[in-house]
């Protein structure tokens, strides 16, 4: 099954700070176990725009909708056996201790 992990900044990292080439080798692990599918960072949220289309006018704003002080800076796709999988794998992401990770399964479109 496939998982979206957002990667997210947050105001209240741990103490710990992410060791030298962490995330290269948590990359490198997850890889080579074929169990990453896609992934990137994202520009910075102030380069966000929020798109709406209300009474058939499209509305676009700056930034996230959400005002708020995290924001996700990343995502990866992953391909996981169970969501207890993607959870382990989410857990050594450096970013779950300087932020926080969100993890959702995929929601297939169901054929007619």
């Amino acid at each position: 099954m496939k998982y979206l992990m957002f990667v997210c900044s947050d105001t209240e990292p741990d103490a710990i700070p992410e060791a030298p080439g962490e995330i290269q080798t948590w990359f490198n692990d997850i890889n080579g176990r074929g169990k990453w599918l896609d992934g990137d960072r994202l520009r910075p949220r102030q380069e966000a725009k929020t798109i709406r289309v209300r009474s058939g006018k499209v509305q676009v704003t700056d930034g996230p909708f959400a005002e708020t002080k995290e924001g996700i800076v990343g995502f990866d796709i992953l391909e996981c056996d169970s969501l207890e999988d993607a959870i382990e794998i989410a857990a050594r992401h450096p970013m779950a201790r300087a932020g926080r990770i969100e993890v959702r399964a995929f929601w297939p479109h169901e054929d007619p």
